[in-house]
């Protein structure tokens, strides 16, 4: 089990920093979000990083485990590691975030469902603000769906 704490005070402090991916694919049907199967928040496709590999390949293979399509990766929306946004689990492990955010384009793949995701598709901008989603994760999108231009650095 895990549970996430954002800006709280009485958050446990973080013992651990696991680098994270994601992805932000982005076409005229909309960006491509999942439902994760663990809490149902709406999110962008991703995970940990795994040793031996480059954070964008890890962010290819997050989203060809998670939504099912081929990706590339075409840039860099942001990196992400407040320190006021902590994970914990049950077995004591507290990981501050520490995330990056990768512009992509879908090169291949169908849309598939995982272990991990409840729902994939393609989402409106004017849709995203009626979905589950949490705060950080919020942040990443809005900052996908902007303009471009200089990666977020925070």
């Amino acid at each position: 089990m895990k549970e996430d704490h954002f800006r709280d005070p009485d958050a446990p402090r973080a013992n651990r920093l696991w680098p994270v991916v994601q992805v932000a694919v982005r076409t005229d049907e909309g960006l491509l979000l999942i439902e994760r199967a663990d809490d149902g928040y709406w999110a962008l496709p991703g995970g940990l990083v795994d040793v031996g590999e480059t954070f964008a390949h890890a962010a290819v293979r997050e989203a060809r485990e998670e939504t099912g399509y081929e990706v590339e990766v075409t840039g860099l929306v942001g990196l992400y590691s407040d320190p006021e946004h902590v994970t914990s689990y049950d077995d004591g492990t507290v990981s501050q975030e520490c995330s990056m955010v990768f512009r992509a384009r879908v090169v291949g793949g169908v849309k598939a469902v995982s272990d991990e995701s409840t729902q994939v598709r393609f989402v409106k901008a004017e849709e995203i603000e009626n979905l589950r989603m949490h705060p950080s994760m919020r942040l990443r999108v809005e900052h996908a769906l902007g303009p471009g231009g200089e990666p977020y650095l925070g």
